[in-house]
């Protein structure tokens, strides 16, 4: 992957922060502090804002710092989090195939997460998207397939982690005081996992 699909792809991240914002704060709120949307759309239009036309050829430090402009822009939970899945996923990225390349900036976003959340797959958060998004990646690149349908794959496996979240009780942030309220409902966070993906996805498809 080249710095410039990098630039597009955090681009058509913050286009779909924005175009959902409110989505995310109404699904947010519910439970939550309600400002999911806010920080997203803050996070990644810093980010884009910063690394447009900048001089970095190499994709995986291009996401790096966007990830480290997302910290000082949204250093809430959730901003912190994401920003710290790219910069972990940049630092991360490698592989003689883009899919190679996908599955290893995934897997290493996801363990960025589990680290810096001190969380695990199952406890309704951004992880129940992402985690099983890496894994079909990772299993796409061992197989030889394209970017696309590489992407495509993980798009499907998020969705569907992100449908499972309903039937989870959550375990950190505001949302689990709630606890067993909080079945019945898809998790905040997931969703903003499923519009990364998302993101990567409609870049590549261009």
């Amino acid at each position: 992957m080249d710095s410039g699909r990098a630039q597009k792809i955090i681009e058509r991240i913050r286009q779909i922060m924005a175009e959902q914002k409110d989505y995310l704060i109404e699904i947010d709120g519910r439970m939550g502090d309600g400002d999911l949307g806010l920080t997203m759309e803050k996070a990644f239009t810093a980010a884009a804002d910063e690394i447009k036309d900048k001089d970095i050829e190499d994709a995986g430090k291009l996401f790096m710092k966007a990830g480290m402009v997302m910290a000082k822009a949204a250093p809430s939970t959730m901003g912190t989090l994401v920003a710290t899945g790219f910069m972990r996923g940049g630092k991360g990225m490698s592989g003689e195939t883009e899919a190679g390349e996908l599955s290893t900036f995934f897997t290493s976003f996801v363990e960025g997460l589990m680290e810096r959340g001190k969380s695990k797959p199952g406890e309704k958060t951004i992880i129940d998207a992402l985690h099983p998004a890496a894994q079909a990646l990772e299993k796409a690149a061992g197989e030889g397939i394209g970017a696309v349908e590489a992407l495509e794959a993980a798009l499907s496996a998020g969705r569907k982690g992100l449908e499972a979240t309903k039937d989870m009780v959550a375990q950190h942030g505001r949302v689990a005081y709630y606890q067993d309220q909080s079945k019945g409902m898809e998790d905040p966070g997931a969703t903003a996992g499923v519009f990364i993906l998302r993101g990567f996805l409609d870049v590549f498809k261009e």
